[in-house]
């Protein structure tokens, strides 16, 4: 069993536990509440913004240039292909996409950026590739289990999500993750690979904690009005 392998079994109970939020249950039923929607890409906007950061600081750790550019890529991917699905939520939504950018950080996300951050900035390659590997591993899970149950056409209205994470580039992002962390592994100590498992686990529970944040629309405690609000760095 590879590395990748064993981390994915570890966490079999939390992916579990992701296809059967109320969230995705709504999205393959098609009914996932309209400020479910507007909370999740008003939060996934700067998280998503926040995770090319951290590709940033994992290019400063890589050894090669092949992973240089791996990383490079996935930027560039963030920025320019994972606008869709959120556009597909906006239109089912019935709000404009442009409305939605520059919002604060809801605590749960606020969380999950500083775990990464962590891991990027004080662990090795393999824990920052342990961070990482959950948000689009649980991702393609959720797209290719939707399709697989509902078999959607262009009729349902999350038909671009679904699609979007079951049959993309984002299978491929997980594959070469999965890849990368297995080599790692090969030769990292086993207080390292242990580092990284607990990494992996975490942004797991965070990935959990994510949509039920969506879908609960968490927002602070005493939060400051609109105008007064620290926005997210850019």
């Amino acid at each position: 069993m590879t590395f990748s392998e064993q981390l994915r079994k570890e966490a079999d109970e939390v992916f579990e536990g992701i296809l059967q939020h109320p969230f995705i249950r709504g999205i393959a039923e098609g009914n996932v509440p309209k400020q479910a929607l507007i909370h999740y890409v008003k939060a996934d906007y700067e998280y998503l913004s926040a995770f090319n950061r951290i590709y940033g600081l994992a290019i400063s750790k890589c050894e090669d240039r092949s992973d240089m550019g791996f990383f490079q890529e996935q930027i560039g991917f963030v920025l320019n292909s994972e606008i869709h699905p959120h556009e597909n939520f906006c239109r089912v939504a019935g709000v404009d996409y442009s409305e939605l950018q520059g919002s604060p950080l809801p605590p749960t996300a606020d969380h999950y950026v500083a775990h990464m951050s962590k891991a990027a900035y004080s662990g090795t390659i393999g824990e920052i590739l342990a961070a990482l590997l959950p948000c689009p591993w649980t991702y393609l899970e959720i797209g290719r289990a939707i399709l697989e149950e509902k078999q959607p056409d262009t009729s349902h209205p999350f038909y671009e999500w679904i699609s979007f994470y079951a049959n993309g580039e984002i299978g491929e992002v997980t594959h070469e993750l999965c890849r990368k962390i297995d080599r790692w592994a090969a030769d990292a100590s086993e207080k390292d690979k242990q580092k990284a498992t607990l990494a992996f686990i975490k942004s797991c529970q965070l990935e959990y904690r994510f949509w039920d944040m969506a879908y609960t629309q968490e927002e602070w405690p005493y939060s400051l009005p609109a105008d007064q609000q620290i926005q997210p760095l850019h």
